[in-house]
């Protein structure tokens, strides 16, 4: 891995404007993992309708590298879909992180990473007790990755015929 990260790389608030530059990232991201792992749920089309919805009922924060969008992560008070909060911790306000791309070409490079130091920072602000999430539990999932940046697994399921696996992170 090479690590391209330094300090001025942070999440940072989306806006109206980025939604196209959101939607062709989290697009050539599917195309990616499509291309490498075949179809799946991670094939979804990305539209920017889907994407404005997302800006509108929860917080979108943005990586820049130069003027272009690298990154973007999602994080709602409303539980996803596919959760079930039996699986977590009890506590008294949880984040969701869905929604997390980075271009492909800039993976490996440690903005993954970065971005969720930046989300335990904002969570932490906004106040939350816990970070949850879901990824697939197949190849193009990123369940290693979350193991890695010291999410805990806490459950695996399937959930419309999806297998998938749960993390946190208390903060």
């Amino acid at each position: 891995m090479t690590e391209r990260i330094t300090e001025t790389l942070r999440l940072e608030t989306a806006t109206p404007a980025d939604i196209g530059e959101i939607t062709a990232l989290r697009t050539a991201v599917a195309l990616d993992l499509s291309a490498r792992y075949g179809t799946g749920h991670w094939s979804a089309a990305v539209t920017e309708n889907g994407v404005l919805r997302g800006v509108m009922s929860s917080r979108v924060f943005v990586v820049r590298q130069a003027s272009e969008i690298v990154a973007t992560v999602r994080l709602a008070t409303k539980r996803p879909w596919a959760i079930d909060i039996s699986y977590f911790t009890p506590v008294r306000c949880a984040i969701y992180l869905t929604d997390m791309a980075v271009r492909p070409s800039e993976q490996h490079h440690g903005i993954g990473r970065r971005c969720l130091e930046d989300t335990k920072r904002i969570c932490a602000d906004w106040p939350a007790d816990a970070i949850r999430l879901d990824a697939y539990d197949a190849p193009a999932g990123a369940g290693g990755f979350y193991s890695r940046c010291g999410y805990r697994e806490v459950g695996r399921v399937t959930y419309r015929n999806t297998p998938l696996i749960y993390f946190e992170t208390l903060l």
